[in-house]
């Protein structure tokens, strides 16, 4: 063995030394961090330092919905299911209005833990004659003190031209009942 070997055996040993003191250091660093997380999230508090910035929302519009009786469907492993067909009805907003065109129809889920999840799909036709899809997913939940959560997530699908703005937003709305009349009360905004 060289003077040579010795000293590139010495360099490799070298380097092992550093790159297992290295790799310990980032292993407690990233435990201690993990720690650190888990410890915010056991907290309620954030995973980083990013700004929490809430969404904010926009009016879009509203809609008054025609509907059928519902026509049930019984019973599946997930719940009872119904079907209520949408007959028409009218939407209005700063940027669009228009009438809800007959033939839509809203599938229903009754789960056997109370809640209802809902499937709207309809189509709307604003005045300049575009015909959107919407389709609205609903969870309403009666609460203890007898109010209700009835929220909902929209995918709109307008066609290219004054409406494709449409295409370029997440949308969330509520559900109101207007019983004894046939009709609900659907109103959308937009995530800004």
């Amino acid at each position: 063995m060289t003077f040579t070997d010795n000293a590139e055996t010495s360099a490799v040993s070298s380097r092992r030394i550093f790159l297992g003191a290295a790799t310990t250091a980032l292993a407690v660093s990233a435990a201690g961090m993990t720690a650190q997380a888990a410890d915010q999230v056991a907290s309620g508090g954030p995973l980083s330092d990013l700004p929490i910035t809430l969404p904010r929302t926009e009016f879009v519009y509203e809609a008054i919905c025609t509907l059928q009786d519902a026509l049930e469907m019984g019973h599946s492993p997930f719940g009872d299911r119904r079907i209520i067909n949408i007959t028409g009805g009218e939407f209005a907003g700063p940027r669009i209005k228009g009438k809800v065109l007959p033939g839509g129809a809203d599938r229903q889920l009754a789960r056997q833990d109370g809640v209802r999840q809902l499937n709207a799909l309809y189509e709307l036709q604003a005045d300049d004659g575009a015909v959107i899809t919407v389709n609205n997913r609903v969870l309403i939940d009666r609460q203890p003190d007898g109010t209700q959560y009835a929220f909902s997530h929209i995918d709109i699908t307008a066609p290219q031209g004054p409406h494709d703005w449409l295409n370029r937003r997440v949308f969330v709305g509520t559900l109101h009942s207007l019983k004894p009349k046939p009709m609900v009360l659907i109103r959308v905004f937009s995530l800004v």
